[in-house]
């Protein structure tokens, strides 16, 4: 059962959550697991009436002499209780009576506002807390006193004459051991003592949010955490030694660590803590993350005989690091692997080679193939293993969500002969590979100059086509141009004819209206004029029928036949 809040002297884990109250069962199989477990802090071993490993301890909760907490007044109202404690045991005082000089500003001793003096009065430590000027004289009042300079009042850690300041800041955490080798830590503010038998040591200032180591999960290198060390020096005879003895850890959320003191062990949550008892050590950090890998078995011997090396896929969450602890594994890798080598070892001692090397890959849930006929095979295999690796899952505190093998391989004679009939079929089908990419090349050539044939033909018929209705266009226009010239010329030359007509038919009728005897004989002068004008000077006109003379057509005939014949022999004659 957890417990909280027991004030133990000895109890020293301290961190910033509050311990709750969680049952636990043990060794016991449970069939749930609480999925909130990493989020409390929770005990198991030891009575109940034993101390709780978590608690919240403060060292000045108990009144310890010339030990003075630094409150609201600050270092200065600290010094003056401590001074007023030193008066009432009879003890020299702390702080010095001394005041500073107002009218002596060039000489002495310079104490400036937010710092404090220090005098060596005889080997007793001598505070001057006011600001200004301290003269040297009257000389007695610095007889047997030495000047030691001036400290911040904000300074972290002063050390002078047996007297120890300590103040830290709100991330950071003082170690300190007083005279009696007990180590304490003072977070968030400070103390101010003075030692009268022994010393307060201040080991270390640690910044709780910067530690030092970071701490890796070896398997899946997932984060746990961040954890730091204090160690004491410490001198045996004449050798000196360290020794550890303050712990501090830096857990992220969503991840726990568990402590263990003798039989009982502890899960601290999420936040920083700091542990500075020796009998209480660290067991492990743990991540209640999911996690996934990918692990290799040793080999398996199938039910005749043949090793076979399987690779398993796996997803888990760990959700009660207790319970884990408790089997005495330090992850859940650990548990896992073991769990599932000898659940595989199991299953595969009851399988043939003959079943296994069928399908190579066995997948998850997503993965399956109905129309594989090795189906219920791989089914079988993977719920059995599945059901069975998770029931032991929940013993350790884990929830299995996946579980696949995702590879196998054979070993020993049948490995090599796998191994041979592999390389031979691998072969054929890179072979048969590059022969069908071969064709299909081909086959992608031959569909390409096919294409360009057909895009050359289209281009050449396209043109074809062009130049057959350009060529038709034009005989087109060229009959329909010599039509209309044609056409005009028959028109033009039906109006010449028709001109002419009109004239003859006008100096016909002009000529016919012409009724003077001599002007008609004069007419037929100039006809015979143009007329011979036209034939030339040597043409002989006979009077026929044709020229209007009215006569016999036998003597026409004869007449024109002699005229022929005289004009024939004249010519030669001139010639």
């Amino acid at each position: 059962m957890a417990r909280s809040r027991i004030s133990d002297i000895d109890a020293t884990v301290v961190n910033d959550a509050a311990p709750s109250s969680l049952p636990y069962k043990g060794k016991e199989k449970a069939d749930v697991l609480d999925a909130n477990a990493h989020r409390h802090s929770t005990r198991i071993g030891g009575n109940d009436s034993g101390p709780s490993l978590v608690h919240q301890e403060d060292y000045f909760a108990t009144r310890r002499p010339f030990c003075v907490r630094i409150g609201e007044d600050g270092l200065i109202g600290a010094l003056m209780e401590l001074d007023n404690q030193l008066q009432a045991s009879g003890r020299p005082r702390l702080l010095s009576s001394k005041k500073p000089s107002e009218w002596l500003g060039f000489m002495g001793f310079e104490i400036n506002p937010g710092e404090i003096g220090t005098v060596n009065h005889a080997g007793l430590p001598k505070i001057l807390i006011k600001p200004g000027t301290y003269p040297p004289f009257p000389f007695r009042n610095w007889w047997a006193r030495t000047w030691k300079g001036t400290r911040g009042v904000s300074d972290t850690t002063l050390f002078f004459q047996g007297l120890t300041v300590v103040q830290v800041a709100l991330n950071q955490v003082a170690v300190v051991s007083d005279p009696q080798n007990r180590v304490f830590i003072v977070r968030g503010g400070g103390f101010a003592a003075f030692a009268v038998q022994g010393t307060y040591n201040v080991l270390a200032v640690v910044d709780q949010t910067h530690l030092t180591k970071h701490v890796k999960d070896k398997v899946t290198g997932a984060t746990l955490g961040w954890m730091q060390e204090v160690t004491m020096p410490s001198r045996v005879g004449s050798s000196a030694a360290e020794h550890v003895v303050a712990g501090f850890l830096d857990i992220p959320a969503n991840n726990v660590a568990v402590l263990q003191r003798g039989d009982e062990m502890e899960q601290v949550p999420a936040g920083q803590h700091c542990i500075t008892n020796p009998n209480v050590k660290l067991r492990g950090l743990f991540t209640c993350g999911e996690n996934q890998i990918e692990m290799p078995t040793k080999d398996i011997y199938t039910r005749d005989q043949v090793p076979v090396s399987l690779t398993i896929y796996m997803k888990w969450q760990l959700l009660e690091p207790l319970k884990l602890t408790t089997h005495g594994y330090n992850s859940p890798y650990e548990a896992l692997r073991d769990k599932a080598q000898s659940i595989l070892t199991q299953i595969v001692a009851h399988l043939d080679y003959s079943s296994m090397v069928k399908q190579r890959t066995v997948g998850s849930d997503h993965m399956d193939d109905p129309n594989d006929p090795t189906s219920p095979f791989l089914d079988a295999l993977r719920t059995r293993a599945m059901d069975d690796l998770h029931v032991a899952a929940l013993e350790y505190g884990i929830l299995l969500k996946d579980l696949a093998v995702i590879d196998r391989q054979f070993k020993g004679d049948i490995a090599s002969t796998m191994d041979k009939l592999t390389t031979r079929a691998l072969q054929a089908q890179v072979e048969a590979a590059n022969v069908d990419r071969e064709n299909s090349n081909k086959v992608k050539q031959e569909q390409g100059a096919l294409q360009v044939a057909q895009v050359k033909a289209q281009a050449r018929k396209t043109e074809a086509e062009a130049l057959a209705y350009a060529t038709i266009t034009a005989a087109k226009a060229q009959a329909e141009a010599v039509t209309i010239a044609a056409e005009a010329q028959a028109a033009a030359t039906k109006l010449q004819a028709q001109a002419e007509a009109e004239a003859i038919a006008a100096r016909a009728n002009a000529d016919a209206r012409v009724a003077d005897a001599f002007a008609r004989e004069m007419e037929v002068r100039r006809v015979d004029v143009e007329r011979v004008r036209a034939f030339g000077s040597r043409a002989v006109f006979v009077p026929t029928e044709t020229g209007g003379v009215t006569g016999n057509t036998v003597n026409n005939a004869l007449m024109t036949g002699m005229a022929l014949r005289l004009g024939h022999d004249t010519s030669i004659a001139a010639k």
